[in-house]
């Protein structure tokens, strides 16, 4: 077994799409960003690579590349399992932490964690979701930004 951890960020603004978890969420703020923006698959592929020590999500599919502008963030993942494969391994189970202060999340969490399992062809059971909000402090809380923490543990296939 082997653990890795990511952690990702993102400006927001007025009329950009919000996609976390590879759901999208209606919001009139969304991700200042290459790609979808989404944080949270953003920082589970962050945390997967450092499971394999296969370095950051930036090194894989980076944001100077046209090929990755505006990409489906679950694309990302699935690609990011096929490496944990390829070296053998598989997803054992991860935790993502999303901060943001709106719109509430928690109605859409189980959508999140449905879509994460499906990408990493594991079980539901395997995905840990959480929301969070920094009390109106710092830059998520004055709704600027979001961030995302991931864990991820991998076993040997």
């Amino acid at each position: 077994m082997r653990i890795g951890f990511g952690y990702d960020v993102h400006a927001l603004a007025e009329g950009l799409p919000l996609v976390l978890g590879g759901v999208r969420l209606d919001s009139p703020i969304g991700c200042v960003a290459h790609s979808d923006g989404d944080v949270a698959i953003h920082a589970l592929c962050d945390a997967l690579l450092g499971a394999i020590a296969a370095g950051d999500i930036g090194a894989h599919f980076p944001d100077t590349d046209p090929a990755y502008k505006g990409i489906d963030s679950t694309l990302l993942l699935r690609r990011t399992v096929e490496l944990l494969h390829e070296r053998g391994y598989k997803v054992g189970n991860v935790d993502i932490t999303i901060a943001l202060e709106r719109p509430k999340l928690r109605p859409h969490i189980d959508s999140m964690r449905a879509r994460l399992a499906e990408c990493m062809a594991t079980e539901v059971d395997n995905v840990s979701v959480k929301a969070t909000t920094t009390e109106k402090l710092g830059f998520t809380g004055r709704s600027e930004g979001v961030a995302a923490y991931a864990v991820a543990l991998i076993e040997s296939i």
